[in-house]
């Protein structure tokens, strides 16, 4: 195996996505990321990934850094965003499949085992609920909503890619300085290029069109209505995360069959970015009581 991310492009549902990508073979696990990452948030779980026999693979979503950009609001509706993970597994001749999702990414990643988009042989979601824990969290409890409070504001039009676009998406970068519990983590090159992803023309309302075309997208799965999700899941979450409550971790009992919580005291909602080691170890040792540490024969 060789041990250098190759970068390059792939083509799957219509569109054009930039990957980065570690490892051979047709076990595949797809590396989603959230707002207002990009697949870089990623680089410290590819290495750990593909010593375990998998293929790592960490695209740009539609909207994001490289990745095709559609202009249309209902282009980033979540039923294209579940189709877009499974096109690219199927472009990558996947076997086998690991979804590995933080944020919008595990929103999407959620989404794809409720649907059953494809045969997921495990799910792993960092620092976003299940979608029914989170609407229940929200109808019982106003700190849940007030902590929600830029999905509401991202509903306006134009006011948010001003606000966070100007000075070269300054506000982008201060996101992650601003929320992490250590901000060293981000260190001025990532910071940069995250501000470069959100300045390019186009992109930030790209990315927020994520929440404008989903106001309603998870009352499918609301409380009572949500299938059991059947594929071996872990839960990585950092407990000190500004935007989505503790206790939404105590909703999941009766929503995932075979499910595993592992939580990170010091860490913020930018857990695999800020505990990057105890997320790989976590990930590893679940993946080998999953037999899932080395690709089938």
């Amino acid at each position: 195996m060789t041990d250098v991310v190759r970068s390059r492009q792939i083509e799957a549902n219509g569109l054009t996505f930039a990957i980065d990508e570690l490892g051979e073979g047709d076990s595949v696990a797809l590396c989603l990321h959230g707002f207002p990452e990009c697949r870089h948030s990623w680089r410290a779980q590819l290495p750990a990934l593909a010593a375990q026999g998998w293929r790592a693979v960490a695209p740009d979503l539609r909207g994001y850094g490289q990745s095709s950009r559609p202009k249309a609001r209902g282009a980033y509706h979540l039923d294209h965003l579940v189709a877009d993970a499974a096109a690219l597994f199927d472009a990558l001749g996947a076997r086998r499949r690991l979804l590995i999702a933080h944020d919008w990414g595990a929103v999407i990643a959620w989404a794809f085992a409720l649907e059953r988009a494809r045969p997921l042989d495990g799910l792993v979601v960092m620092n976003v609920p299940h979608p029914a824990a989170y609407l229940a969290q929200l109808r019982r409890s106003s700190a849940q909503l007030a902590k929600s409070w830029y999905v509401l504001f991202f509903q306006l039009p134009w006011l948010p890619e001003a606000l966070l676009g100007a000075n070269h998406a300054r506000a982008i970068g201060d996101s992650f300085l601003r929320t992490a519990v250590d901000p060293a983590c981000f260190t001025p090159r990532m910071i940069a290029h995250y501000r470069d992803n959100a300045a390019e023309p186009g992109a930030l309302t790209a990315m927020i069109n994520y929440y404008r075309a989903n106001t309603t997208a998870l009352q499918r799965w609301g409380p009572g209505k949500a299938p059991m999700v059947e594929a071996p899941t872990l839960i990585e979450w950092g407990e000190r995360d500004p935007f989505l409550a503790l206790d939404l971790l105590d909703l999941h009992g009766d929503l995932v069959r075979d499910l595993t919580i592992q939580r990170f005291p010091d860490a913020s909602h930018w857990v695999q970015q800020e505990a990057a080691e105890g997320v790989n170890a976590a990930l590893v040792t679940w993946m080998g009581a999953k037999g899932l540490t080395s690709p089938a024969p």
